[in-house]
């Protein structure tokens, strides 16, 4: 009989051995250990299969899929798998500071809903500075979708959730499996979906328990999609939110990827599709205008100066797991 843990840590990864070994590590780290780890590499891949190989602890698994379907076909694969009754996501690329699951399961056991989101705040690290975010907690009877979205100042952040900050039920992961259609914003659009269920809502930790590492000099997908894809996904998700999150969404995160091409038509064209579809603030114009009037790497410099703080907890540095592995 298969032995059950209280939580599933799904990480899915293809081709970045050192970067999944540290998020396992820091998985295998926690201070609650009653957990499974699930790492889905996502189509064949020698070199993370022999570094995961090389971590001696029976509570990690380790799946490799015959060909690639992308990150949230991963997840759902690992979902699949997880015998827990939690399911906690990590990027292969952040890391959990060592107390991340005893604390969201406090959380989790104060929550009113049946099936809880339970988030958490993380701390953003850049190769300039880092710091907080959310930058605040939902308030009472806000709409999930402009909690998500709405900025009340011109950085992003003020309330905002990531993929390695959630956990939830395994059977809610299951009710509402992620899109593997989705190439960004993949945490948004399934947390959307999901709490679009009566049973489901969203609770956070309210400390950093997540780090997220802002690594600019490697690819990420989610500078890399196409603006009009990720637009088409906006419109279709547009019965998910109110009239002011679309509006947000269209003058930030769909206007951020396409402002590099200096289309004045293109330009024309979202904010159309904002006030057509939406209904903008005051801070939604001069988002947009100052994401088309400043280059990206110059406004992220502003923000990292105004925003950065220091004193926030840092990652255990354990030594390496004993070896939990079954004598034979």
């Amino acid at each position: 009989m298969l032995s059950t843990s209280a939580v599933s840590v799904v990480i899915p990864t293809h081709s970045r051995p050192d970067l999944v070994t540290r998020a396992v590590r820091s998985a295998l780290a926690q201070s609650f250990e009653d957990i499974e780890v699930i790492v889905v590499i996502d189509g064949p891949d020698q070199a993370t299969r022999a570094a995961l190989d090389a971590i001696a602890d029976t509570r990690l698994r380790v799946i490799e899929l015959p060909e690639r379907g992308g990150a949230p076909q991963a997840r759902n694969v690992g979902v699949r798998q997880a015998r827990a009754p939690w399911v906690a996501l990590l990027d292969d690329d952040d890391e959990w500071l060592p107390h991340k699951l005893a604390a969201q399961l406090d959380v989790a056991r104060g929550a009113s809903a049946p099936l809880p989101i339970v988030a958490s705040r993380l701390i953003n690290r850049t190769p300039r500075a880092e710091f907080v975010i959310p930058r605040r907690l939902p308030g009472p009877d806000e709409p999930p979708s402009e909690y998500f979205t709405v900025r009340r100042g011109l950085f992003h952040g003020d309330g905002f959730i990531q993929t390695s900050t959630i956990m939830a039920p395994t059977e809610l992961f299951r009710r509402v499996p992620f899109d593997p259609t989705v190439p960004r914003m993949q945490e948004l659009d399934w947390s959307l979906r999901a709490l679009s269920h009566d049973d489901v809502a969203l609770v956070f930790a309210d400390e950093p328990l997540v780090i997220w590492h802002q690594d600019e000099n490697r690819p990420r997908i989610s500078l890399r999609s196409p603006w009009q894809a990720q637009l088409e996904w906006l419109r279709r998700s547009r019965p998910l939110m109110t009239p002011r999150a679309y509006a947000a969404l269209t003058m930030s995160v769909i206007s951020s990827m396409a402002a590099p091409t200096r289309s004045g038509k293109v330009f024309a064209s979202l904010l159309r599709e904002a006030r057509r579809h939406g209904r903008p603030g005051t801070l939604d114009y001069l988002t947009f205008a100052q994401i088309w009037l400043i280059p990206p790497d110059l406004r992220r410099t502003v923000r990292d100066m105004m925003l950065k703080r220091r004193d926030w907890p840092q990652p255990a540095q354990p030594a390496r797991p004993a070896d939990r592995s079954v004598a034979s």
